[in-house]
């Protein structure tokens, strides 16, 4: 694949399809970051876009900890783009003041809790990656025609920038292609959920004066209106607009300009964008049918309130990425990629669920409702309990499955599984240098001890079989640990408290998928029986010979 051009003859077999594990539909931020964790994996991926060039006005703006740890996972380091650390998100009401604040200033598994970039920073930066993995490919100019479900395969037809169709054959087949996916409503899935009556305006501008530090939202019910900084000296004001008023009206600059009056002089500042768009909260019935999945907003838009659209979309491409790369390596049945449904849908159905609740809280639709609605926010916070509520973010849900492949059992919750492994400061015992942890965890399945060398609970048959289906081991030492030491090329020496005020003790062991989910825990003693079970759970006895899912090509017409 040449970049923005034509389809590389070379890649076509005799038959004049091209032959892929994976095709990629839709580049954006999901998609780029699914296609460079593939990459990370070893697959070989064909991605294409609609698209020549990146979007280049500002849409999504905020980014949790969660979503920073994903693109760390994807090999996005902290430098790759520019980030502003958020240290509050506060609401304030015209009738009780401030009546609710959210304290983000606090690192969660070595990031900031919450920052805001500049989206096509970022996009640039996960395109540019790709760049290194030769066994990905990107096509830009490229459109999706149709496709087809063979069974063993997915035959699709596409259209280069050149113009040429061409025949794709895939093992598997992920749509990241956005809210209107032609994927998914060639699948036929349902979309449902609701979409707000209100059209909103968003205005993003650079050089403004005096810029705030935090994130607030206005939560008038004349003209609600979020208000936030982001990096390169820009601001982001978002309007809604009232019965009445149309698109047209609403982008004139002496609308924009009266809008920012009590902000900025309009006429002194760059405005970068202005753009009426309607906020959805809407679901796939399905994120997987047979060997397509979806994405992003292909499976799920959720309204921007609690700033977690991007971030469920980079859950998808961490949750699904690894277990195709399982799958097409031989290490796992097919069986587990139904596991990505089971996790991911249940989750996103709950962080919609937070930002309609944000929502209301936002845009009350009369003063009636704004006084009961900020005048009960203003009351609770008057408790300890329902302070941390909201202070501590203890409304957001927990992105721990309640089903999907994992082990858990009554006995054993020291590191809950199915829930996400932490990430500490760690200084690796073979050249002393300080790193998160989960560049230790690397792109595999990880059998995690605690003060012990997880290897001597394993037989040598059983540590072959471990490797064999991608599995390593790491020590995690106490700090200053002098006795009980692996090799050092397999230990790393905590630099922090944060395993040990979960209370997990010396001899405890986890093994870590490589989404950072536990998949099990238990005692040292239990070490060679959660190796076996997790086996078993991948769904291999032994490292199959994969059959040629392309042997039928021919026959296919």
């Amino acid at each position: 694949m040449e970049g923005t051009g034509g389809m590389n003859m070379q890649s076509l077999n005799a038959d004049g399809v091209m032959e892929v594990d994976v095709l990629l539909v839709g580049l954006g931020p999901v998609g780029a970051t699914v296609a460079n964790l593939l990459g990370r994996y070893g697959v070989n991926v064909l991605g294409i876009d609609q698209a020549t060039e990146i979007f280049m006005a500002p849409r999504a703006i905020v980014l949790d900890n969660e979503a920073l740890r994903i693109l760390q996972m994807a090999g996005v380091q902290e430098q790759d783009f520019d980030k502003i650390a958020i240290p509050q998100v506060q609401m304030y009401s015209p009738l009780f003041g401030r009546f609710a604040r959210m304290n983000t200033a606090r690192q969660i598994d070595g990031h900031p809790m919450l920052v805001t970039f500049f989206q096509p920073e970022l996009e640039a930066v996960l395109r540019q990656k790709l760049g290194q993995y030769a066994h990905v490919k990107v096509s830009l100019g490229t459109t999706l025609e149709s496709f087809e479900d063979k069974g063993s395969f997915v035959i699709a037809q596409v259209r280069d920038g050149s113009g040429r169709s061409i025949r794709i054959a895939a093992k598997y087949l992920v749509a990241t292609d956005g809210a209107n996916s032609t994927v998914r409503k060639a699948l036929q899935l349902d979309f449902k959920g609701e979409t707000f009556g209100q059209d909103w305006l968003v205005v993003d501008a650079k050089q403004v004066p005096n810029p705030i530090d935090h994130i607030e939202f206005l939560c008038d019910p004349k003209r609600p209106a979020p208000h936030m900084v982001a990096p390169g000296g820009r601001q982001r004001w978002e309007f809604m607009l009232q019965p009445g008023e149309s698109r047209e009206e609403m982008e004139k600059p002496e609308t924009v300009k009266r809008l920012l009056a009590p902000w900025a002089n309009a006429d002194e500042i760059e405005i970068e964008r202005t753009a009426v768009y309607r906020f959805h909260a809407r679901v796939a019935d399905r994120f997987s049918v047979g060997r397509c999945f979806l994405g992003g907003d292909a499976a799920h838009i959720t309204p921007p309130f609690a700033g977690q659209g991007l971030v469920a979309g980079l859950r998808d491409a961490a949750n699904l990425s690894w277990k195709l790369a399982w799958v097409l390596h031989g290490q796992a049945s097919p069986a587990i990629l139904e596991s990505y449904n089971q996790e991911r849908q249940p989750h996103a159905r709950e962080i919609i669920g937070l930002a309609l609740l944000m929502g209301k809280l936002v845009m009350p639709a009369n003063r009636f409702k704004a006084f009961l609605i900020h005048g009960f926010m203003s009351l609770i916070r008057l408790v300890p309990a329902g302070r941390a509520l909201f202070e501590d973010l203890k409304v957001k849900p927990q992105n721990t499955f309640k089903a999907g492949l994992f082990l858990r059992t009554r006995s054993t919750k020291k590191l809950l599984a199915g829930s996400t492994f932490p990430q500490g400061l760690v200084r690796r015992a073979d050249n002393g240098e300080i790193v998160l942890s989960d560049d230790m965890l690397g792109q595999t399945l990880t059998f995690v001890s605690f003060g012990s060398d997880p290897c001597t609970a394993l037989n040598p048959q059983l540590q072959l079989e471990w490797t064999r289906y991608g599995g390593t081991c790491l020590q995690w030492c106490m700090r200053g640990q002098g006795l009980h030491l692996g090799p050092a090329e397999r230990r790393v020496e905590a630099l922090d408290d944060l395993l040990t005020c979960r209370s997990i003790p010396m001899g405890w062991t986890a093994i870590v998928r490589p989404d950072r989910t536990v998949l099990c825990e238990g005692p040292f003693e239990q070490a060679a029986e959660l190796v076996h079970e997790t086996v078993r759970l991948l769904g291999m006895t032994t490292r199959p010979t994969q059959p040629d899912p392309f042997a039928t090509l021919s026959t296919i017409g």
